[in-house]
């Protein structure tokens, strides 16, 4: 069998790749892998807003049911909710259909422990394990009961409200929530804290999620900004963990710089656990200079926030993240959350009396250019293994020389690798060039 989890959880197109039936073997699975000893199992289980999350969350609740332990539908929440939520209630495992910032057609399953954080590489070997044999089930008085519990939003909201560092009166943002799982929440939770906010993308209907909008398509943020002469924008992703920020001037404010921005406030403030950010080896040349200016260690992780978490957790650090926007402020929060990246970031502009363009220009972003090449499971081991592939790679990075960097990945979570370049001198003409002799090799696999 293939394995099934990728850096962020199960990922395919529904009723292809992820279908009812698999859903509801990897919720057996899970329950089964994670049941303590001398009780039932509880499950929290919430999902997001894409045509296919109810099919896909009663599988996975029948699943859970079926062998034996007690389901918990949370309804439709952000990521970051059911983790806080499974953690608060002291449930065993938290369950959430998302398929993040990709299309509708697409969906997954992540799963959180009893602390809230993803799973580790061997309970995920140990579910794939379970889900390819036989999965014993529960019978008579066994078998596990579904309950309802979708009123626990609120506590997600009362604690948000709770940990915020400032009232936001007097801030005027657009938020854009990507027809997704933040839709129904954060213009009452930004509202409530006194932000005068503007909600675009919050009309969900199933198959319009991430469509021309949100963290990943923020072009139309930028020109409503300044067209409505607003402090800030603020675009979240499908399942809510992750954003992207627009300042005042209509420029777009990316993970890396919104971290300079926060890390350079915590330093400052000694609220920097051992003057340590965490980042990716993606991240902005420039935010590594950054730190180097400021007396800031930077740790590069593999890509992906559950390793940032890891190097985080490892090192007993605070604050990290990736330049797509996933922040992790370990206080409060066990994985990204964007509504609270958001607070932090908009509390910061509060209490300084700065707008967005002058907290993030103390980092400079080096030119930088990211270039897809479509690629299957397959063809993402030939890019792995293709002695072709090492040299069309290693010639691009002798042609930069010490001038910039080339950092080439398969996609967790997509059917892509992925090619960055940064460089002084036009970095998209370089990974394109790179991205065409890529294609080519593959093209032949």
């Amino acid at each position: 069998m293939k394995r099934l989890f990728g850096t962020d959880g199960v990922r395919g197109v529904a009723n292809k790749d992820l279908t009812p039936e698999l859903a509801m073997k990897i919720a057996s699975a899970t329950a089964l892998t994670l049941k303590p000893q001398g009780r039932e199992c509880v499950v929290f289980v919430g999902c997001d807003t894409r045509l296919s999350s109810p099919m896909l969350c009663d599988a996975i609740l029948c699943g859970l049911c079926a062998v034996g332990a007690r389901a918990v539908n949370l309804g439709v929440l952000p990521t970051p909710a059911v983790a806080f939520l499974t953690k608060a209630h002291r449930a065993d495992a938290g369950i959430v259909i998302s398929a993040s910032h990709n299309s509708f057609e697409h969906n997954g399953i992540k799963i959180f422990n009893s602390e809230g954080y993803k799973l580790a590489d061997e309970l995920e070997e140990r579910i794939e394990s379970l889900v390819e044999g036989e999965i014993p089930l529960a019978t008579g008085a066994q078998i596990g009961i579904r309950e309802d519990k979708i009123e626990y939003r609120v506590e997600y909201l009362s604690y948000l409200k709770s940990i915020a560092p400032e009232r936001l009166d007097g801030l005027k943002i657009a938020i854009d929530c990507a027809n997704g799982a933040t839709s129904a929440l954060a213009g009452e939770l930004f509202s409530s804290l006194g932000a005068e906010c503007q909600v675009m993308a919050c009309k969900p209907d199933g198959v319009n999620i991430n469509e021309g909008c949100g963290s990943v398509y923020i072009e139309k943020m930028c020109d409503y900004v300044v067209k409505n002469r607003l402090d800030a924008g603020i675009a979240f992703d499908g399942d809510g963990d992750r954003l992207m920020c627009v300042n005042e001037r209509g420029e777009v404010v990316d993970g890396d710089m919104i971290m300079a921005s926060l890390a350079y406030d915590m330093k400052k403030r000694g609220a920097l656990v051992k003057s340590t950010v965490v980042g990716t080896i993606m991240t902005n040349l420039g935010f590594e200079r950054f730190c180097q200016e400021n007396g800031i260690d930077f740790i590069p992780a593999r890509v992906g926030d559950r390793y940032v978490l890891e190097e985080m957790l490892l090192g007993g650090y605070s604050f990290g993240g990736e330049q797509s926007g996933h922040l992790i402020f370990s206080d409060y929060s066990t994985t990204g959350d964007g509504m609270l990246s958001a607070i932090m970031l908009l509390s910061l502009m509060k209490r300084k009396s700065l707008p967005l363009s002058t907290l993030h220009s103390v980092m400079k972003r080096f030119p930088q250019a990211l270039v897809n090449v479509d690629a299957d499971k397959e063809q993402k081991l030939v890019f792995l293994r293709s002695e072709k592939i090492k040299k069309i790679l290693d010639d691009a990075k002798a042609e930069l020389g010490s001038n910039g960097r080339i950092v080439a990945r398969p996609s967790g979570t997509e059917s892509l690798v992925r090619i960055m370049v940064e460089c002084d001198t036009d970095p998209e003409k370089i990974a394109n060039e790179t991205a065409e002799k890529i294609r080519a090799v593959l093209a032949e696999a």
